[in-house]
């Protein structure tokens, strides 16, 4: 299997790259988009930042929006005849907490688009979870404690709620197809001393990834740090030791623990990536990224609900340089890494190309 992780993927799209200046008129279809579709969940996280005072993103939510019927099926009407490549859907809440998802990924599995998901697992069940085993491309399962007790107090769920989404883990590596289950490992204080033995039982069940990411408790990367430092010798080593024993070529761990100043701050002023990986937001707003959905104030590049997406995105370019990173986006940025490398690529020197 290739690299799944690689920042590198959008180079493989070069008309793309090529329209994204400033100064370009051109406007090509997004690569991929995040769907939004609900902003419904029946879990409640400590450290979701859809639902934490204390972080941007998220900040005006409303937690009953979700993408009506008639105008989700526009909407992937629209994406196929752009030529979109991807879609991914995700929160706001749980995309299979929407009452349309069957709806929606029976439809694309009839398109050339690919999809995924991000979901708590709690309702992969049934016909959905038929659909993604055959006809998705990925699932990623976010979790964080590692029995019923310590889910339940991550989650303030039920007791029992930990043992079903392993259940339901299970039972979807079961069903075959081909679609790719990753999970994704939120670590804190408390779980910190469980990496090491709960990657083992995650590779026992037979998922294809996990990947070790840091929980986020501030919009300030000085914060976060200072949050993680206890820990964050004793998490690389559980990691650096679950890779070295329980990787193979059936199963990958992908390290994104990690100091996380340079995810918050910019040097640049306008962002590639929003052309390339825009969200469609419950509410049907458009914005730049996840993290910046449902900020209404500097995230907010346009809306859909009286007009249909691809009016939208091939009207004026403007629209998508509202956005300033250096000022609007001093906070936790998925894209970053991926921005400089696009923007480094955009303004090399036309005259020294050719000494390589």
């Amino acid at each position: 299997m290739g690299l799944l992780y690689t920042k590198l993927k959008i180079f493989h799209y070069q008309a793309k790259i090529d329209s994204l200046p400033q100064q370009s008129k051109d406007i090509l279809p997004p690569v991929h988009i995040r769907i939004k579709p609900t902003n419904a969940c029946g879990h409640n996280c400590w450290y979701c930042a859809y639902k934490a005072d204390n972080l941007q993103l998220g900040k005006d939510m409303n937690k009953r929006d979700f993408i009506p019927k008639e105008k989700m099926a526009e909407i992937l009407d629209d994406l196929v005849e752009m030529g979109v490549k991807a879609v991914t859907f995700s929160g706001g809440g749980d995309p299979l907490y929407y009452p349309y998802l069957l709806d929606a990924v029976k439809k694309l599995a009839q398109t050339p688009i690919k999809f995924a998901s991000l979901t708590n697992g709690s309702r992969l069940q049934g016909e959905v979870a038929e659909i993604f085993a055959h006809r998705g491309t990925w699932l990623r399962i976010s979790i964080d404690g590692w029995d019923d007790e310590s889910y339940a107090r991550y989650r303030n769920v039920k007791v029992g709620e930990f043992t079903k989404v392993m259940n339901n883990i299970e039972s979807f590596k079961n069903l075959g197809g081909k679609c790719y289950l990753s999970i994704s490992l939120i670590v804190d204080k408390e779980n910190a001393g469980h990496v090491y033995e709960f990657i083992r039982r995650l590779k026992n069940m037979g998922v294809n990834s996990v990947k070790v990411s840091p929980c986020i408790v501030s919009n300030d990367g000085a914060v976060n740090n200072a949050y993680h430092q206890p820990i964050f010798d004793q998490v690389k080593e559980s990691t650096r030791k679950a890779v070295a024993d329980f990787s193979d070529g059936h199963f990958e761990i992908f390290d994104s623990y990690h100091a996380l100043d340079d995810k918050f701050k910019k040097d640049y002023d306008w962002c590639p990536y929003l052309q390339i990986l825009p969200v469609i937001g419950a509410d049907l707003n458009i914005y730049p990224c996840q993290d910046k959905a449902y900020n209404l104030e500097d995230g907010l590049i346009g809306t859909i609900k009286n007009q249909r997406f691809k009016d939208f995105w091939f009207s004026d370019k403007n629209k998508f340089l509202k956005i300033n990173p250096s000022v609007n986006c001093n906070h936790h940025c998925i894209a970053n890494e991926k921005n400089k490398m696009v923007l480094e690529y955009l303004y090399a020197d036309s005259e020294h190309l050719s000494f390589v």
